[in-house]
């Protein structure tokens, strides 16, 4: 199958070029082309962007075992719809994903229902127990892009430096969902003016700074690289600045919803405001831009969590953690990013393509000759409202319904191939 992408403003983050142009693709991968290409199939980019389809290192897609909130068929479906065709998988389902069995039922399921790519990252611990290392050499062998808890720090520090030590070894990067749980304990979001006019029980930045500040300790001890989830705070994005300054080996990520949204969006008690990290005030907001702006967060990642209404649809304090994000990121970046003069939409194709790919070590975020032709087209100007019932997602749980956007893709192909159309 050979397809031409014609006249579209192509935004290249490997090259850093930024203009209108074609692209050519045979056989699912990006080719030459030229004024001979003969194509089965011709776009007609004329007005829109074209990029690297995008890569989201943090989804949960919760199969097997949660598939009441979403599948892995479901939840690359919806990233499709969000332009996103890689994604790396949390391990925190049921049973976890902790042994070779696990990674290799992620990959079989992901060939046989996944319309995109999908990348698992298995357990640092077994169990998620935060005691004994998983094999992380076998893991890697079938199939593992990274290891982590996530959705649980490691407690004990002399755990969290073998697990470094060994996923070094081993060339994985352990990404680290840093929270100190003793402190975050009974919080249901961000401590502060708000949590206390609500009468709800908070959760203190320094839950998140200071398991932030133990991992780079220990990335400095150990060598290791190490990524930190979810950025959430002014402190934490500052302990990540410092460590990059000195040199570490430290690679981290913000969400939409951080710089979005401030905790006043809990006022409403709206459980769709819910997640861990909280969303925190505005000064935090401004610090997670800034951290953009000065390359101390790398990437953006969605941490796309699904929960069913059943769920979500009780008390604040009962509701769990998390909301999906997988098809609402680009228009988000663009919305809160690039309209207000904040960073500029190479700089977001960027941080949403090949710097993700990068940390993970993934063979996409790419326009290079010979890479797997993800790409995903969109029109900038275009408005849109975020309906619930048009999510192809299987859960509903986004605090941005009903919300007005800019930016909207158009079409989405993963190795050549068309998996989304508006």
């Amino acid at each position: 199958m050979r397809t031409a992408i014609l006249k579209g403003h192509v935004i290249d983050p490997v090259s850093g070029s930024s203009e209108i142009r074609d692209l050519f693709v045979e056989d699912g991968v990006f080719t030459a082309g030229g004024p001979g290409f003969s194509a089965d199939e011709t776009i007609d980019a004329s007005g829109l962007f074209v990029c690297p389809g995008l890569v989201d290192i943090h989804v949960h897609f919760r199969e097997p075992g949660f598939e009441s909130k979403e599948t892995i068929e479901t939840g690359s479906r919806a990233a499709a719809r969000g332009g996103v065709t890689s994604v790396v998988t949390m391990a925190n389902t049921s049973p976890v994903i902790d042994n070779a069995g696990m990674v290799e039922f992620i990959n079989r399921r992901a060939r046989e229902t996944s319309c995109i790519h999908v990348f698992p990252a298995a357990c640092a611990t077994k169990g998620m127990k935060g005691a004994e290392l998983t094999e992380m050499a076998e893991l890697r062998d079938v199939g593992a892009v990274a290891v982590t808890d996530d959705g649980r720090d490691i407690p004990q520090t002399a755990v969290l430096r073998r697990v470094l030590e060994y996923a070094n070894m081993t060339g994985l990067i352990y990404m680290g969902h840093c929270e100190d749980e003793s402190l975050a304990e009974g919080g249901v979001m961000n401590e502060g003016f708000t949590s206390t006019r609500l009468g709800l029980p908070g959760i203190p930045r320094a839950a998140e700074e200071i398991r932030i500040d133990r991992l780079v300790r220990l990335g400095r001890l150990t060598g290791a690289p190490v990524h930190v989830q979810h950025v959430s705070s002014a402190g934490g994005v500052e302990i990540v600045r410092r460590a990059k300054a000195d040199g570490l080996r430290v690679t981290s990520e913000s969400s939409p919803h951080y710089w979005m949204l401030t905790d006043e969006a809990v006022a409403e008690f709206d459980t769709n405001a819910k997640m861990n990290p909280p969303l925190r005030e505005a000064s935090d907001m401004a610090a997670v831009i800034e951290g953009f702006k000065d390359g101390t967060i790398d990437c953006i990642a969605t941490d796309h969590a699904p929960h069913t209404p059943t769920e979500k649809n009780v008390e604040f304090a009962h509701a769990p953690f998390g909301i999906i994000g997988l098809e609402t990121s680009l228009s988000l970046a663009i919305t809160g990013l690039v309209r207000p003069g904040h960073l500029s939409l190479e700089r977001v194709i960027a941080l949403m393509t090949s710097a993700p790919a990068r940390i993970c070590k993934l063979p996409t975020g790419t326009l290079a000759e010979g890479a797997p032709a993800d790409v995903v087209i969109f029109d900038l100007n275009a408005e849109w409202t975020v309906q619930a019932g048009e999510f192809a997602s299987r859960s509903r749980n986004s605090p941005f319904v009903g919300r007005t956007l800019q930016g909207q893709v158009v079409r989405t192909l993963c190795d050549g191939k068309t998996v989304y159309t508006r």
